[in-house]
């Protein structure tokens, strides 16, 4: 198929460099990069939905989660102050 296409300078440009370094027709290339790009997945194919799976976490015996520099004294030891 024949037709009239209006490229920007700067992908016009692109495509003439991988024309050169391809050693290939410029055709070739505008059809290669068109075939590729609509094969392509979509961005909300590509994207996984995300989720996040509870569970039970439990409490230690001993641990007040009310006293923080308690908390912190456990984490850090006791040289941190």
């Amino acid at each position: 198929m024949r037709t009239t296409l209006s490229l920007d300078d700067d992908v016009a440009a692109k495509l003439q460099e991988e024309t050169r370094r391809r050693k290939t027709s410029f055709k070739a290339v505008v059809n290669d990069c068109l075939r590729r790009g609509l094969e392509a997945p979509s961005e909300a194919e590509l994207a996984t939905p995300f989720s996040v799976e509870p569970r039970p976490m439990g409490l230690r015996a001993g641990l007040d989660l009310d006293d923080i520099g308690g908390l912190l004294e456990l984490l850090d030891g006791p040289v941190r102050r």
